[in-house]
């Protein structure tokens, strides 16, 4: 198993590396100064945000000032709305009533392009981080919510007998049998949360009243014609997307082991 991992990252490490020199070699032969090659990009990136000093991790004030405020927003907006999915979820799972009455109104609104209600956020709200925030939160709580209620409204209805007859409190029936099954869906829904946190982060940042942040920074480099920034700043939220999904696998594998092993030996 681990040498088929090993062979599977180079394999994929190559493919990216070749799909970098085709990017390279298109962009230079084309001489468009909208599409510049990856090594111009790579250069501007390093002198916009990683050519600090050692004190400050080689990080800029560009970097400290627009990547961290960005980091910071994302995990802020990302957490309130991952806290309120679970909570709700659970809710909802756990009461067949009030999911069937509320299950067509979270569809409508899980429905609802979070763009669209920007105008709506910015009258309430007005702007700044509180509204940034608010729509970070309102856009990632659908998927989390909806999944959460859906794992605790497909627990085993043996687990459930089980806990009863070992007379088990309501609250040790939640922690023991209902979440650990409600896991997997949940750990979903989070998973996809975090990569639109990503995306509504920047939106957020490409309103008026932005005075730093990622989004903030490509809508100067287009304002000023600055084609390398503007492309370092979309292949940095690439990394990052990339970076973060790998370091949420992780916690993912860790904390839903013992699911996997459970799926491992039912398949053999």
């Amino acid at each position: 198993m681990r040498t088929r991992g090993m062979r599977g990252a180079a394999f994929r490490s190559l493919v990216l590396a070749g799909l970098i020199l085709a990017w390279e070699a298109v962009t230079r032969l084309a001489g468009s100064a909208f599409f510049p090659p990856p090594s111009t990009i790579v250069v501007r990136m390093h002198a916009m945000w990683f050519s600090g000093p050692p004190g400050t991790l080689f990080l800029t004030e560009d970097a400290i000032g627009n990547i961290l405020p960005s980091l910071g927003r994302m995990a802020a907006g990302f957490a309130g709305g991952a806290l309120a999915g679970v909570v709700l979820g659970l809710g909802l799972g756990l009461s067949a009533r009030a999911f069937d009455y509320l299950d067509g109104v979270l569809q409508f609104l899980r429905a609802i392009p979070p763009p669209a209600l920007v105008t709506v956020f910015v009258v309430v709200f007005g702007f700044g981080l509180r509204m940034q925030l608010t729509f970070i939160v309102f856009s990632i709580v659908w998927p989390v919510l909806l999944n959460t209620a859906d794992g605790a409204r497909s627990v085993e209805p043996l687990h459930l007998q089980t806990a009863q007859a070992f007379r088990l409190s309501r609250a040790e029936r939640l922690f023991r049998v209902i979440l650990p099954s409600a896991l997997p869906k949940m750990f979903a829904g989070l998973r996809l949360a975090l990569s639109l946190s990503l995306i509504v982060m920047v939106f957020s940042e490409l309103l008026p009243g932005t005075v730093n942040g990622i989004g903030f920074q490509l809508t100067a480099a287009y304002q000023t014609f600055d084609l390398p920034a503007m492309w370092g700043g979309i292949v940095l939220l690439g990394v990052l997307g990339y970076a973060l999904n790998e370091l949420f696998m992780v916690v993912e594998r860790r904390v839903l082991a013992w699911h996997h092993a459970a799926q491992q030996l039912s398949s053999t």
